[in-house]
Order: C-alpha cells, then sequence, then structure tokens
C-alpha cells in the first residue's frame, strides 16, 4: 500500500466533515421526493446561482464541458465557423469546437497571467480578411465567429480589451469561466461578476472545483431570454414541449443531487475563497523568505491594486519553476502533492494535428507548460502544511542553483 501523501494536492474529505450533516440532508430530501431529473431543486439552486454572480439566466448541465458544448449548439457555431482562444488550457475548451465541426484558431498567451494575450489576439485578428458584411474569414475560409477567453486558474481575463476586439471585429464574447466561480474584475463599467461579460459563459462544478459537487456537473449562463430559453431545450434533446423537439439537443441536464450538494456548499464559496487568497498570501511570504533571490515566479495577481476582495480565487497556486522535473521529483520525496496544469499545450495535441500548428507557433503557451506547478492551495490547508510546501520548494530551487554553479 503506498504510503499518503505528507501534504496532499486536495483533501475533499476535509470539506465534507464540516458539511456532511447539511448535504446528507439534503439528499435524502431529493430521495423523499424521488425528482431525480430537474425539477424544483435544481430550479432552486439555478436561482440562487444568478442572485449570487450577477447573471440573468442559469442553466444547470451535466458538466462544464457539456455547457460549453451546449452554448455553442444553440448558437448554432459549426461547420463553416471559427472559434479564437487560448492554447494554454484544459482541452475541453477546443475539445467542444472540433467537436462540432468548427475551427479552432489559436492566439498566444501573456506570460505572467497566462491569460489569453489581448495584443496577440488583435495581431492575429489583423491577419484576416474581412467580408462584405465586415465578419471574418480564416484562411481555410471559415467564418469567425466567437471568441472564447478562459479564466484561468481563478481570475478573469483583461476582458474590457477582449471586449473591444470582439466589438471591433463582430464576435460573440463566450467566457469559460469553470474555474472562475466568484471572481470578479474591475471593468471600466464597474466591478463584474466572471461570466457576465459575454453572450454566454459556462462554469464547471467539478469535485475539484472551488464549488464542487458530488461527480459532473455544470452551468451555463446568460442575460438573453431567448439565448436561455434554447438552452434549456438543448439540454433536453432539443425539447421545448413533452416529445415536441425544435432542434437537435443532447442530454446535458444536471442531476437534482448535484443541485442539492451544491446549494448546500453555496453559502460557504466566499469563505472557502477568501480562505484560498489567505493560503496565497502565506506561500507569498514564505517564498519572499526562502528564496530573496527569486528562482519561483509567483502566481500573478493582475486586478490585486483594485481593491476588489474577489480578485483571484486562486482554483490553482499555479507557480513557475525553469528546473520543473527536478522540483517535481524532489516534492515527490517529500510527500507533497503537487501536479502539471498544463504540460501539453492544445496545438501540440496529436488530435489537433490538422489543424496545421507546430511548435514554436506559441512560445509562451509552450513555456507555460514546461515551467508551470501547482502547489496545494484547498481552503482546509493548514499552515503547518503551507510551510512544509514552501520549504520543499525552496530548498529544490536551491540544490539546484548550487548544482548548476
Amino acid at each position: 500500500m503506498s504510503t499518503p501523501p505528507k501534504v496532499p494536492l486536495l483533501d475533499l474529505t476535509r470539506q465534507y466533515q464540516q458539511l456532511a450533516e447539511g448535504v446528507r440532508q439534503r439528499v435524502a430530501e431529493v430521495f423523499a421526493k424521488q425528482q431525480f431529473v430537474l425539477g424544483d431543486t435544481v430550479e432552486h439552486f439555478e436561482r440562487r446561482f444568478c442572485e449570487m454572480f450577477g447573471t440573468a439566466h442559469a442553466v444547470g448541465m451535466s458538466s462544464g464541458t457539456d455547457a460549453e458544448l451546449a452554448v455553442f449548439m444553440a448558437l448554432g457555431i459549426g461547420r463553416g465557423d471559427a472559434v479564437i482562444t487560448t492554447p494554454y488550457t484544459f482541452f475541453a475548451t477546443a475539445g467542444c469546437i472540433d467537436r462540432l465541426g468548427a475551427e479552432t484558431v489559436f492566439a498566444d498567451i501573456c506570460p505572467d497571467t497566462m491569460h489569453l494575450d489581448a495584443n496577440r489576439v488583435a495581431q492575429t485578428l489583423a491577419t484576416m480578411r474581412r467580408n462584405a458584411d465586415g465578419t471574418l474569414l480564416t484562411q481555410r475560409g471559415n467564418r469567425l465567429r466567437a471568441l472564447v477567453p478562459v479564466h484561468l486558474f481563478g481570475s478573469v481575463c483583461d476582458m474590457d480589451a477582449l471586449q473591444k476586439l470582439a466589438d471591433e471585429y463582430q464576435l460573440a464574447v463566450l467566457e469559460d469561466a469553470s474555474q472562475a466561480v466568484g471572481a470578479k474584475y474591475p471593468s471600466t463599467t464597474g466591478t463584474r461578476d466572471a461570466g457576465t461579460f459575454g453572450e454566454a459563459a459556462w462554469f464547471s462544478f467539478f469535485p475539484t472545483k472551488n464549488l464542487g459537487g458530488a461527480g459532473d456537473g455544470g452551468m451555463a449562463v446568460c442575460q438573453n431570454p431567448g439565448l436561455a430559453a434554447r438552452l434549456r431545450a438543448m439540454r433536453n434533446h432539443g425539447m421545448t414541449a413533452s416529445y415536441h423537439h425544435e432542434m437537435v439537443g443532447g442530454n446535458f441536464r444536471l442531476d437534482a443531487l448535484q443541485s442539492a450538494v451544491l446549494q448546500e456548499k453555496l453559502p460557504h464559496l466566499a469563505a472557502w475563497n477568501a480562505k484560498r487568497r489567505h493560503n496565497a498570501a502565506l506561500y507569498k511570504r514564505l517564498f519572499q523568505e526562502f528564496l530573496p533571490e527569486g528562482g519561483v515566479v509567483l502566481p500573478a495577481e493582475p486586478w490585486a491594486a483594485s481593491g476588489i476582495a474577489d480578485h483571484h480565487t486562486f482554483h490553482q497556486y499555479v507557480i513557475r519553476v525553469a528546473n520543473r522535473d527536478h522540483v517535481k521529483q524532489h516534492l515527490s520525496g517529500a510527500g507533497i502533492g503537487h501536479a502539471v496544469y498544463y504540460p501539453l499545450p492544445l496545438h501540440l495535441q496529436p488530435c489537433f494535428a490538422h489543424l496545421g500548428y507546430g511548435s514554436g507557433d506559441f512560445p509562451e503557451a509552450e513555456r507555460a507548460s514546461r515551467e508551470s506547478l501547482a502547489l496545494p492551495i484547498f481552503p482546509e490547508l493548514e499552515e503547518h502544511e503551507i510551510l512544509a510546501v514552501a520549504k520543499a520548494v525552496s530548498e529544490a530551487v536551491k540544490s539546484r542553483t548550487e548544482t548548476n554553479r
């Protein structure tokens, strides 16, 4: 039997111990009603989600991936269309685009935030030719329909800059907010929640997320009631009335059991996110103490100066180290949980070879894939555990530096 890590990357049992009674009660209520698919439990969670995160409509989905897929399907994005996004993100972001037959167009990321770089997006858009109606065509002749920013690791992209580009080129902004539930952004129009900028957005409730269920789950959100109606039909095989199908949809429904669990967790999210920021601040202080000459690039906090409390929700605490493999080996030996998000950028994935990209096309995404390393950050992490992680990372960096002298 393998030895448990000294400090786990994530330990969901600690959270459950605090919520067990409430979760069991809500689940028992679902069993008592025997209404497991959609129904009032799902509807109540959707309403609470809208109230908390400033969106007009929320449509529960079977996963974050299915929520994204449903959004694209509801907007009619498919063959002959193209979508521009980042190559440094979870697979589903581009996987859903490709699955529907649309072309994925990548633009590189910012070296500090690792978010989609508005300047690189602008450069990419400037190379495309315009139709007579002002829309853009890719080199393959597909019409560019949408821009998908990914609010990676818990902070929001520079949405003012990206929205300006989308407006100029007539693109729908579709936010991948899977990792940023509760995160806020200091827009020139006021403080805004992740998921409230574009035509639609989606969230993931995978168990490891800041707001995680007891299995897969997701949410699609939008401001337009017509689009919301299409999304509700899309998640239920395109059905608008009993056995009447206006469109071809899918089985993308959020289970009532998942909604019950998420409803119990939702009131705790703000405190959990605050504890993640507390943990991140402790890491920052410790790394500055242990590595005064550097060696580790800490996560960027682009909107910290705004004074917004939820400027970052630290879904992951991702540092960057030039000697990552050495650091990983040291952490494994010390029993410190860690992970790499993401070891191979999307433009180099074998399944996307048909897009024609190659090594060197997006150097910042490729560098991030070589250097990024996620450390434990979950809310229930103890301070002595954070100290152990920071010490182990610092020891690894120092030992490598000494070896190279």
